[in-house]
């Protein structure tokens, strides 16, 4: 390939776009690697913490795009404290002074500030796209100045943020000027937004394809927009509260019939459950279906609904559908290929779905690839059946709500039903465990789940064992979650090289000693291994044989980290 010259292959490194390839490409020689840096314009960072600001602009000084992570999954679950850190400033203040033509940014469960976004929004003139998820430590203030500086803002996508709403003005502080958006997503916000605002917002935006609205936006402001943005692809309703015999819901029906583009549909966040046949017409286009936030809908509407959405191939839903309901699932949308199912209300403890439903999914979908389940109940005969129906599956996560419950058939370990997952579904990327379950899993799970990337395990397991089979076996991981499972020091030191290979591993309420974890940072100096200490009566020069409530390692190239907290103790 060295007869190319250096700009040729640049222009083919362009049609090369996944950032897994094209860490492949640079590993071919050193020329390779250079003209990849130069023309690489996207990178993911997995870990804030894993490298600085400046070693990455130094590699790729043409970036345009980054996706940055910061806490750990299991934040998701609460188990990370609130103050653990994930700064996204460090890295904006990084762009700016080096002059970055940043462009697009991503970022997951970072803290961002109104500082940060303030900085942003006046440091890159060609700013395009911010997305924010599960993030927090900003106000509408942030958000006020990306709609006020951002002159070429394309999509501002909030999902799942804590944001602190002071005034509901930010839709306001977008200029006359802009006519850019393409995709609009504030549905995680809980106070007012300026009505007006937006409805002149999204009448001077012919580009806009999605628009996900809070609760704020009533069912009269919802007609508006969708008169003047028919184009919509992708629709997330905020309140949908009306009498079924209004005038404004007849407005709604007539206006929802010219909306020939939409093909995904969420929110419904206030709902009156008997105004749903309004969308009924728009159905048969659905690809898309997220009702996982739509409380006030339940079983006799859910299955209404679906029943005309024959094309749907992402749907995500509450559990309130039943066994039933998802029977009425299988037999319409034979495309799907991706469910999620929710509990409704986790802490009543009474999820409606189990393992039938599951089952009857898996036989009239036979193009799922994807599944999120949380149930009652589970038996290995039907995640047996389930392995033999979807060989397919990349992602495969199940939760029952009683975390050690066994088959509830047989009374026995789930173990045999896991093992048929891995052992059918060999391209399997993703897996959640649940149930009561033995090392023999974990050894299946060696054997057999040679593509899988990131392993969440909780209450499971019969000792060092079953951690030992996996990190043995499974030559791919690159994250593995533990929480409340019997695993210790031998497991967790017997193989300490493989940690150089993976991302990460958190291990909490498990066997592990302070000890241990001391050993593990002597031997791998490239991993940071953190205690997270909540008790602030130990100190890191306690007992070496105390147990540790929380430890989180991860690969590094900078070593420690400036910001760790006084509860964090970096060894």
């Amino acid at each position: 390939m060295n007869y190319f010259p250096d700009e040729v292959l640049e222009d083919v490194f362009d049609f090369v776009t996944s950032q897994k390839d094209r860490n492949a490409v640079s590993q071919v020689c050193r020329s390779w690697c250079k003209i990849e840096s130069r023309s690489r314009r996207k990178v993911v960072i997995g870990n804030c913490y894993s490298i600085t600001p400046e070693r990455v602009l130094g590699r790729f000084p043409g970036l345009k795009s980054v996706a940055l992570k910061g806490k750990p999954h299991f934040a998701d679950f609460n188990l990370v404290p609130h103050d653990w850190g994930g700064f996204v400033y460090p890295w904006i203040e990084a762009f700016a002074r080096n002059r970055v033509g940043l462009e697009e940014l991503r970022l997951k469960r970072m803290v961002v500030s109104d500082e940060s976004l303030e900085l942003l929004s006046r440091s890159f003139p060609n700013f395009k796209s911010l997305v924010l998820v599960s993030c927090e430590g900003f106000t509408t203030d942030g958000l006020a100045a990306v709609a006020a500086n951002c002159r070429s803002l394309r999509e501002l996508d909030l999902q799942e943020n804590e944001i602190d709403d002071h005034r509901g003005h930010w839709l306001s502080c977008f200029p006359e000027s802009c006519t850019s958006l393409v995709s609009l997503n504030f549905a995680c916000l809980k106070g007012e937004v300026n009505l007006a605002a937006l409805e002149r917002l999204v009448g001077r935006s012919p580009n806009l394809r999605s628009l996900r609205l809070n609760r704020a936006v009533p069912i009269d402001v919802l007609q508006k927009i969708l008169m003047r943005a028919p184009q919509l692809v992708d629709l997330g309703v905020g309140s949908y509260v009306q009498d079924p015999d209004s005038e404004t819901y007849n407005k709604l029906v007539s206006t929802i019939v010219k909306c020939n583009s939409l093909r995904s549909l969420s929110g419904f966040l206030e709902v009156t459950p008997h105004c749903l046949p309004a969308f009924h017409i728009i159905c048969p286009n659905l690809t898309s279906l997220n009702l996982s936030y739509a409380t006030g809908i339940h079983g006799n509407e859910l299955t209404k609904l679906i029943r005309h959405c024959k094309k749907l191939q992402r749907l995500w839903i509450l559990d309130c559908i039943g066994d039933k309901g998802l029977e009425v699932v299988a037999s319409t949308c034979k495309d799907l290929q991706e469910l999620r199912v929710f509990p409704s209300d986790p802490y009543v403890g009474n999820v409606a779905v189990t393992e039938e439903g599951l089952v009857a999914i898996s036989s009239g979908c036979p193009k799922l690839h994807s599944i999120l389940y949380f149930c009652q109940q589970m038996t290995n005969a039907a995640l047996i059946t389930v392995a033999k129906n979807n060989p397919n599956f990349t992602c495969f996560r199940l939760a029952i709500l009683d975390p050690v419950k066994p088959d509830a058939v047989t009374q026995q370990p789930l173990d045999e039903g896991f093992g048929a997952i891995v052992h059918s579904c060999r391209g399997l990327r993703r897996l959640s465990l649940s149930g009561l379950l033995t090392d023999q899993v974990f050894l299946y799970i060696g054997m057999y789940a040679e593509q899988l990337e990131m392993l969440s395990i909780a209450f499971a397991g019969d000792g060092d064992k079953g951690m030992q089979y996996v990190l043995n076996g499974c030559k791919k991981l690159r994250k593995l979650e533990i929480r409340d499972s019997p695993f210790g020091n031998a497991a967790l030191l017997m193989d300490v090289g493989k940690y150089e290979t993976m991302r990460s591993l958190w291990m909490s309420s498990c066997e592990v000693t302070l000890g241990a974890c001391k050993s593990l940072a002597k031997k791998m100096p490239r991993l940071n291994v953190e205690i997270i200490n909540e008790n602030e009566h130990l100190d890191c020069s306690s007992d070496e044989r105390q147990k540790v409530e929380k430890m989180y390692l991860y690969r590094t190239l900078v070593g420690r980290r400036e910001d760790a907290p006084e509860f964090v103790w970096t060894l």
